[in-house]
């Protein structure tokens, strides 16, 4: 399975929106700071996680949710 997530920065306006086979694992790395991208960012809160079954489907919704139309859907959710 791959998961496609969305983190909303609680410090700062930032929503970081990534893919990934190891959803826990990964949005540790965020909150830990062991991301460079997102380490001054933290702490973050997680505002959307979805369940694909290929990565071809993940990477697909996640382009779309990284476009400026998916990032105005994913501030509807905060």
């Amino acid at each position: 399975m791959f998961y496609v997530y969305a983190l909303s920065s609680l410090s700062r306006k930032y929503i970081y929106v990534g893919l990934t086979n190891n959803h826990t694992r990964r949005i540790n790395e965020h909150q830990t700071g062991r991301e460079r991208t997102t380490a001054s960012y933290r702490p973050f809160q997680l505002i959307l996680i979805e369940e694909y079954k290929t990565r071809q489907e993940a990477r697909k919704r996640e382009k779309y949710l990284k476009s400026g139309i998916g990032k105005e859907f994913l501030k509807t959710l905060l």
